[in-house]
Order: C-alpha cells, then structure tokens, then sequence
C-alpha cells in the first residue's frame, strides 16, 4: 500500500506542477524532447494505419487522463444500443491479445476499464492490438466499434474523433511533463467534435479551432449504491477510496451526494488491489469507492464490510446524440 500511496503523492505533485506557469525547470526541458518524439510516433504510426471492417468511433482526450473517456463511452455504447445498433467498445485492457470481456473476469487480465463496462453488460473487447480487437467485434456481430482513449491510437483509421475536454480547462497549456497535455492543442484540428465535461464548474477557456462544434457534458451525481457487504443503509459519513486520475474530483462528487468523508486513501490510476489491501480498507468501513476500483476490489473484499460505489451518470447535450448519429449515417454512405 505504501507504494501507491508514494506514486500517488507523485501525481499530486506533478497536477500541482501543471496549473503553475513556471512547472519545475527539469519538465521544462523534458518538454520539447517529449513533444518532438511523441509526434514522431505519432505520425509513423499514422502513416501505417488500418481500416477496421465496420465504423470506427473514437473517444479520446488532449489531457493526461481524468476527462471521462470511459463513461463517456459507456454512455455511448448504451445510447447507440438504443437506436438499434450493436456497439462494441475496443479498450486497451492488459491483454496481448483481443478478446471479449465477461463480468467475471480477473481485472489482472484484462484491466479495470474493460472490466467496469462488461459489468454493466455492455460488449467489451479488451486488448493491446486494437486493429485485431476491431475485425474481432465485427466477427462477433458488432455493428459499430467505439475507440475508447483513441485520439493518439493513430494505428487504427477512424470515422469520427470525439475529444473530450474538461471544465477545468488544460492547466498550463504545456506539453508533458511540463503541462497536461498529451499534444499541442493545434491537435485538436484532427479532431471531429470536442466535449466539454465537468460537474457544473465554469469552464476555463481553452483556444479552440475554429469551426469545430462543441457540445457539453455533465456529470450527475445519483447516489451510492453497495456492491459487497451485508445489507447496510447508504452512509452519510464513508471513509472514501480512489485509483484514478485526479481523484479529488471523487472527493467533490461524494460532497456533492452528500457523503461526508472521514478519511480517503488515494493510489495510482490503474492500481492493482492486494488481498492485504483490501483488508485493511475494509477495516475502515463503510467504505465508498469508484466504479471502476470496485471492478478490482469486489473480489478482494471481506463478506462483512460493506462497501458502496458512488454511481455517476452523464448528462450530455441532447444535441451531441443527434450530432453523431447523423455522422455516423453519413459514414456508411460513404464506406
């Protein structure tokens, strides 16, 4: 536990170093070596591109992590399934090679992300290769695949690129590890249709492309629900547990919902739960976490502690469905 503990720590330092115009004076000179091999990659790795046999939607951000890629996703899948299609989400897992995600699969094969969707019931499939993940969701039925964190996943050809960019804005508008973002935001000139999303914070001005059409989004917060433990009323008071990025902003959604919080615990995004860590959480129950630490933790958790997730839903512009519907009718047309 120390050891997430200390990554953690690191990763506060590092957000604390991007909101500052002056970050530490080594990720100043990291900067531009990061920038110039990152677009290096970036476009050897478009150059050599694949089409995938069915349309490609891909949801990605500019920042380093903590914009609702995979909700958002998760939204989108749930909401194309309405209209009759049969999306599959392709999501980088830990798997080297794709496979399709089932609810009881160990989270240490195929990562926390794939695994928190296929417990929703929606078609997952997890792995490295995402042009192999494509033509295996197309050979199981899927109709439309949707590229979760895809916008620098240049190796494989997509129909619309969705960004998503939060209220809070990018920080210092620096590139890694001097700033947040990933790439330049001259980036965002690939993209289809940016996101703007938060919690109903005012949202930071970003420079945008011109041209581009915006649609927000708004992260409504519906309360706990318990995932372990036995049948315990929703506390008002829960020691809080997180492994994301940017997990103070699950310290402002338990406040929001009303859950006053006596203690947290946070670690690395994608942190990987012991048995022992598990049991020394669960010592300070009632315990609330996120949907996607419960996807790891549920297996781990003592019978007698209860432990609850704070769900969260999206409230996106009614505008934004309508807009990628069309596109994606205007897709096939095409293809």
């Amino acid at each position: 536990m120390a050891l997430g503990v200390r990554v953690g720590a690191i990763a506060r330092w590092l957000e604390a170093q991007w909101r500052r115009e002056d970050p530490h004076l080594l990720l100043r000179a990291l900067s531009p070596v990061w920038q110039v091999a990152s677009a290096a990659h970036l476009a050897w790795r478009a150059r050599r591109a694949a089409r995938a046999p069915l349309p490609v939607i891909s949801v990605g951000n500019i920042t380093a992590g903590g914009s609702g890629k995979t909700p958002f996703c998760a939204w989108l899948a749930e909401a194309l399934a309405a209209q009759g299609e049969k999306p599959a989400i392709l999501s980088r897992g830990r798997c080297r090679h794709p496979r399709r995600v089932h609810p009881d699969d160990d989270p240490a094969i195929v990562g926390d992300e794939p695994l928190m969707l296929a417990m929703r019931g929606l078609f997952v499939i997890a792995g490295r290769n995402r042009i192999a993940a494509a033509h295996l969701a197309a050979r199981l039925g899927a109709t439309v695949a949707i590229l979760d964190d895809g916008f620098q996943y240049r190796k494989l050809v997509r129909d619309l690129d969705i960004v998503l960019i939060p209220n809070a804005g990018v920080g210092n508008g620096r590139v890694l590890p001097a700033g947040p973002l990933r790439e330049p935001l001259s980036a965002l000139a690939r993209a289809d249709a940016i996101v703007r999303t938060g919690m109903g914070e005012p949202e930071a001005p970003v420079p945008l492309p011109a041209g581009k059409p915006v649609f927000r989004l708004r992260w409504r917060v519906e309360g706990l629900v318990q995932m372990a433990g036995p049948p315990t009323p929703p506390p008002r008071r829960a020691f809080a547990v997180a492994a994301i990025a940017r997990p103070h902003r699950f310290l402002d959604a338990l406040a929001e919902a009303g859950v006053a919080v006596g203690g947290h615990m946070f670690f690395a995004d994608h942190h990987r739960y012991s048995r022992a860590e598990a049991q020394t959480l669960a010592q300070k129950a009632p315990v609330v976490c996120t949907e996607k630490d419960a996807a790891k933790l549920i297996r781990l958790w003592p019978k007698d502690a209860p432990l609850f997730v704070l769900k969260i839903a999206p409230q996106p512009s009614p505008k934004l469905l309508a807009f990628i519907q069309t596109k994606l009718a205007e897709i096939r047309k095409r293809r």
